[in-house]
């Protein structure tokens, strides 16, 4: 029991404190597009598309770890080119540690018979805020009752507990036949998001995606045939190296995947993801759709699934053209392959 609350009380206190210059990671990444890769701003079908995602980390725990991530882009196809915009939150542990990211998105698109090649850019602002008053240090705990309620720590404070940057992201992606890969680096120019006064350089994310769709049922109109879609996810930043790598099944508005994830640490194991998005509606003359995902993360690491609850994501999408839109009505060109 001693030891299980220990447990607790790391993951609670300790976690955000170790979580500085580590990105955090969403299971359904492809309704995070922007937030994965700048490349695939302004690639989908349509001239509209909206996306919003929350994930809550860890919800059998008291401190709130979540995450939310929205976005909208549009397909400029008469130029050949997207734009968008995302605002990035986050919300770590006891400790109230506050991220705020809003960020202007483009990318520029090469197409030819059989290939997609996009290269995006993507910038903006952070906020990075810290409630001092919540953290917790070596003397307010005791080894054998843990937290000692009404102490104070003898700690330092910092000379300020909120602090602004300037955060830069790059990426491309290529779609040729029936795969679809990509990499992006994320913090290229490296900002510092200390708060103690120390330099505290954001280390760069790379990550890489690549997917295959194979056909089980081929129909004529893409997006209404059947399809399993494997995938592989790989996140590294600093010394950290992660990947998730799993497969969808897709039949018309219905999509339902399995993955694994590994976290990069010693034990290697995370979670096994559950996923099932529905296209509520799908229509095929202005490529009209809305989408709700919902995925669940069983904890599969020594941390195990009876401390943490698993975690837990909602997105919705929404995607369409607009009235008298010169590419409304099109089957599936290669500016509007749908892989997911």
């Amino acid at each position: 029991m001693m030891m299980r609350r220990m447990i607790l009380f790391i993951l609670i206190v300790v976690m955000p404190l170790i979580s500085f210059g580590q990105d955090y990671i969403y299971s359904q990444f492809y309704n995070a597009p922007i937030y994965l890769n700048p490349a695939l701003t302004g690639q989908f079908e349509g001239d509209l598309r909206v996306n919003a995602l929350y994930r809550n980390q860890w919800s059998g725990l008291a401190s709130d770890f979540s995450n939310f991530s929205t976005s909208a882009d549009l397909n400029l196809h008469d130029i050949n080119s997207g734009v968008g915009i995302i605002f990035n939150r986050s919300n770590e542990g006891t400790a109230y540690l506050l991220k705020n990211n809003v960020a202007l998105s483009y990318s520029y698109i090469i197409g030819g018979d059989d290939f997609t090649l996009s290269f995006g850019l993507q910038a903006g602002v952070t906020n990075q805020k810290l409630n001092w008053d919540k953290l917790v240090f070596g003397d307010q705990v005791d080894v054998n009752s843990g937290y000692i309620p009404g102490s104070i720590s003898g700690a330092e404070r910092p000379n300020v507990n909120s602090r602004f940057y300037l955060d830069a992201n790059a990426g491309t992606n290529l779609v040729y036949g029936k795969f679809m890969m990509g990499v992006a680096a994320h913090h290229l120019n490296r900002p510092d998001e200390s708060l103690s006064g120390f330099q505290a350089k954001l280390p760069i994310r790379i990550t890489g995606n690549l997917s295959y769709k194979l056909t089980l049922v081929d129909d004529q109109y893409d997006r209404d045939g059947t399809y399993l879609i494997p995938s592989v996810v790989v996140y590294k930043q600093q010394n950290v190296t992660s990947f998730s790598v799993g497969s969808q099944f897709k039949y018309a508005g219905i999509n339902a995947g399995i993955w694994y994830r590994n976290d990069g640490h010693t034990s290697g194991n995370d979670a096994i993801v559950f996923s099932v998005i529905f296209d509520i509606f799908n229509r095929r003359t202005n490529g009209e759709k809305f989408r709700l995902g919902i995925s669940h993360d069983a904890t599969t690491s020594k941390i195990n699934y009876s401390n943490t609850g698993g975690t837990s994501e909602i997105g919705v999408g929404y995607e369409k053209y607009y009235k008298n839109s010169s590419s409304g009505g099109r089957a599936n060109g290669l500016r509007c392959y749908d892989f997911y």
